[in-house]
């Protein structure tokens, strides 16, 4: 059903307009992205059992952990070009299905091979799911909103971290041994099969551009491509994307960021569990509290950069935040009540910064020709989710310790929060104002 606004004030029909878009976009990307983060995360939980059950080290869970990123790394850039074109309702929709469906079969892995092609495939089957999500926002806002938007649903991510850990701990304590299973193979069934039916919905639901949408009155399509306006900075082809110094900036920035991210990802539950918490479920329960804290400092970020029209200070900011609480939490290995803190101030930076500063390239790469850029930008960040966890399994394999690795995160973050002051591109800096 369209609606037509009476006569009013330009601002009084956009604040409206934006309402209803809000509610009818934001929600459901934000369910997409949490479970996008649950199916990430939930094989450090698995670990725990992992480890004695299968016998991994702590080399091997970190390999495969990181492998995962290989593959979203290599199929993610063809994806987003090819997005366009195929259109996002298809897009989203094979890729939550495909994800699903291969998160869940991580219940079958009995060695370390199968391991290590299941997280590869699951990479490959979400490979463009981020950027594509970051794309398909540029046509419904504009830069006064974007940091926002971004941030709502990338909130959906911070939440998956404070459900992860209670419903995965819940899951492989109390269902361990029914039909035979172990727990952790329950966790990764119950946690990945509600993928495939967001992925029909994501088909009935989502419309490729706001022309296609038949709830917009021609009025409201007017109006909303007003306000989302032309690009800044032209780019003619994926070809002159690559050419542009600043989205390897970008690009290069990102990296460090989802280093000390991950880092915290993947690595939290053994933390932890160094710090003398052993049960499954009250592992869980603390590693919640860390996503708590990011969803605080996403929230106030995010609202304060679109406030300020503001986005590499807001974004680098954080970032030294995160890099002194990994520092800290680091050096409190072992000390539970420390490091947690720690951790929670470190994640509520990192988090924050990783929501602001995709309005960056999302202020200033527009068109069709985005999407690539997008898709460049978080296929060179997310080396950094390959990068961390390896480099963390093998200094603990080698040293007995997770501080050693910690450290060089901190470093990688120290040197984003450079590369961030860095960016200057027409959009950010007339932002900075």
């Amino acid at each position: 059903m369209s609606v037509t606004y009476p006569v009013s004030s330009g601002s009084d029909r956009l604040a409206a307009l934006y309402g209803r878009l809000n509610w009818r976009l934001l929600p459901f990307l934000a369910v997409c992205y949490l479970f996008a983060s649950l199916d990430r995360l939930n094989v450090g939980f698995a670990q725990l059992q992992m480890h004695d059950s299968l016998g991994f080290s702590d080399a091997v869970y970190g390999f495969g952990a990181g492998i995962f990123f290989v593959g979203y790394v290599l199929f993610e850039i063809p994806s987003n070009l090819l997005l366009p074109k195929v259109g996002v309702r298809r897009t989203i929709s094979r890729i939550l299905v495909l994800w699903g469906l291969t998160s869940a079969a991580m219940m079958f892995v009995h060695n370390v091979t199968t391991f290590y092609v299941l997280r590869f495939l699951l990479g490959v089957f979400e490979a463009g799911f981020t950027p594509g999500v970051i794309f398909y926002l540029t046509y419904w806002y504009g830069e006064r909103r974007m940091a926002g938007a971004i941030g709502t649903v990338m909130l959906g991510g911070a939440l998956s971290g404070v459900i992860v850990g209670p419903l995965s701990g819940w899951l492989m304590t109390s269902l361990g041994g029914v039909l035979g299973l172990a727990g952790w193979q329950w966790m990764f069934l119950v946690e990945g099969l509600p993928c495939v039916a967001l992925g029909v919905i994501a088909w009935r639901c989502l419309v490729d551009r706001p022309d296609d949408a038949r709830w917009l009155s021609d009025d409201e399509r007017a109006l909303l491509r007003e306000n989302v306006g032309t690009p800044r900075t032209q780019h003619h082809s994926f070809r002159h994307v690559l050419r542009d110094g600043r989205v390897w900036l970008m690009a290069f920035a990102y990296f460090c960021i989802i280093c000390g991210l991950y880092a915290v990802n993947f690595w939290l539950p053994s933390i932890l569990k160094s710090a003398g918490v052993t049960n499954p479920a009250s592992i869980g329960l603390y590693a919640s509290i860390p996503y708590i804290t990011a969803i605080i400092g996403m929230t106030v970020f995010g609202r304060s950069s679109d406030r300020f029209r503001e986005r590499r200070f807001h974004s680098a900011l954080p970032t030294l935040v995160g890099a002194l609480g990994l520092a800290a939490a680091a050096a409190s290995v072992g000390h539970l009540t420390m490091s947690l803190t720690c951790l929670a101030i470190a994640t509520m930076g990192m988090w924050a910064a990783y929501t602001v500063f995709w309005a960056i390239p999302s202020d200033y790469l527009k068109g069709d020709v985005a999407a690539g850029g997008i898709a460049l930008i978080n296929t060179i960040g997310l080396f950094g989710g390959f990068l961390s966890p390896t480099i963390i399994g093998w200094t603990r394999t080698a040293t007995g310790s997770l501080a050693a690795g910690l450290y060089v995160m901190v470093g990688l973050l120290v040197v984003g929060v450079v590369l961030l002051f860095a960016i200057r591109v027409p959009g950010a800096a007339r932002q900075a104002h």
